[in-house]
């Protein structure tokens, strides 16, 4: 008999597609939201999982249900969260769930405050390529996967990103934790997330409770992979338990010929879609995990050369014979330091403008901008930008252009808080042998940032 689940905040970028997984496995699949945006909307409506009415309604918790799943903003009051704890039904967070559903399967989780989702996407592309069968989990849209969740009943193998972030508004523990690790990786630790973790002890201390999560998998007592040349990452590895053990990874080395990138490794050079120092990092790390479960270095980095990186990690938006554009997710600021001196390692004969938007609530904090500190230097010119209502939107305390500038410190950086400011700056620019780089986890205030770049560089 089909098992029945019940989502509370089904609409949710990861949510909906948990639920669409549970779908396709055979699985009787109900939900509920206040708001519904695209593409969740138009995927749970094709699926036919889409409720009637939003909102939320007590009535469709019923005893007939195996599980409900509780999405990341239902609140402690939400009515059909009461009603679910009136029957005693089993509640699950995401992470507890998708931890019910690979339970009995080596689970690949990968952690760190940068890179956790292009090294499992890494991991992901080069399984595939092997036929290795296995569920998974990442946090972006990849290229040749229809879902950024899949889940089966054969696959003996779970990659998952592993985000330190809370689990839910009723569950103060990061989600990692939650899905026992048998090969773990941190890329790295960088303080993020100061509204939850507002101290860099307090923040690394997750990276060391998730380190000692690790169990073992059947004979095999498990690992944590780990990037040896960061120092967060190096305290945590310290935690592991006492079954499992560590390995340390650097960076690959890599060169550039004919436009081709290229990882040069035990003496043979192979050809790679992606290019940049974090990325050879990333590479590695992904390396190890796969021949933790039975790939060979060589199959791995064979299939590195059509791996072309996941959405908004170093994307090209547009490449014409002198110039080139690129959207990423970069938003913290060693993703923006790791960033921007990828494109300028790669390019180093062009001009480079790097465009940026404070967004996120740590971003927008004040007391979190001296952690910029040169994080755009590798760029000829830079550009931040920020929109002082969102500030206030946050209840945070207001900053100032000058601010933004100083804590900066680029020699040659505009902040801007308008976008037709923004805009007009860029369409003034000339664009002749150019790299325009845009960095957000936002839009600059509406702006349809994959048309625009492509317009920009053939104006």
């Amino acid at each position: 008999m089909a098992k029945r689940v019940h989502f509370i905040a089904v609409g949710g970028s990861v949510m909906h597609n948990l639920a669409l997984a549970l779908h396709d496995k055979g699985y009787i699949v109900s939900g509920s939201d206040d708001e519904f945006f695209e593409p969740s909307k138009s995927r749970l409506a094709a699926a036919g999982i889409l409720p009637q009415e939003t909102g939320w309604h007590p009535e469709r918790i019923t005893t007939d249900l195996d599980a409900v799943i509780l999405g990341m903003h239902a609140t402690n009051d939400n009515p059909e969260l009461q009603r679910a704890r009136d029957l005693n039904l089993k509640i699950y967070s995401f992470p507890e769930y998708l931890y019910e559903q690979t339970a009995d399967k080596q689970r690949i989780v990968v952690g760190g405050s940068h890179g956790k989702t292009t090294t499992t996407a890494m991991i992901m592309h080069a399984l595939k390529f092997a036929g290795i069968k296995y569920d998974y989990m990442v946090g972006a849209q990849l290229d040749g996967f229809d879902r950024m969740v899949g889940l089966s009943t054969d696959a003996k193998i779970a990659v998952f990103e592993g985000d330190e972030y809370l689990t839910s508004a009723l569950d103060p523990t990061s989600k990692f934790l939650h899905y026992k690790p048998n090969i773990a990786i941190i890329t790295g630790v960088a303080w993020d997330h100061v509204n939850v973790f507002p101290t860099w002890e307090g923040y690394l201390s997750q990276f060391g409770k998730y380190a000692s999560s690790i169990v073992s998998y059947e004979k095999d007592g498990g690992i944590l992979i780990y990037c040896a040349d960061d120092e967060g990452a190096a305290l945590a590895a310290d935690s592991i338990p006492s079954h499992a053990s560590s390995i340390g990874y650097k960076a690959f080395d890599s060169k550039v010929e004919n436009d081709i990138n290229y990882v040069v490794f035990e003496g043979k050079k192979f050809p790679v879609g992606v290019f940049g120092k974090h990325n050879m990092y990333n590479m590695h790390a992904a390396m190890l995990a796969c021949e933790r479960v039975g790939m060979t270095k060589e199959d791995f980095l064979l299939s590195m050369a059509t791996f072309s990186g996941a959405s908004k990690r170093l994307e090209v938006l547009y490449k014409g014979t002198d110039r080139v554009a690129y959207l990423d997710f970069a938003h913290s600021p060693s993703k923006l330091t790791a960033t921007t001196n990828a494109i300028r390692e790669r390019y180093p004969d062009k001009r480079v403008i790097a465009v940026m938007e404070l967004h996120t609530f740590s971003s927008l904090r004040k007391d979190f901008l001296p952690q910029y500190k040169g994080a755009m230097n590798a760029a000829d010119k830079a550009i931040v930008f920020f929109n002082p209502e969102v500030i206030a939107h946050k209840r945070l305390e207001l900053f100032s252009k000058e601010d933004v500038a100083a804590n900066f410190a680029h020699p040659n950086l505009t902040v801007y808080t308008m976008t037709e400011d923004l805009v007009a700056d860029l369409k003034a620019e000339s664009y002749n042998n150019t790299v325009l780089l845009i960095m957000t986890s936002g839009n600059f205030g509406g702006v349809d940032i994959r048309t625009f770049a492509p317009e920009l560089l053939t104006k």
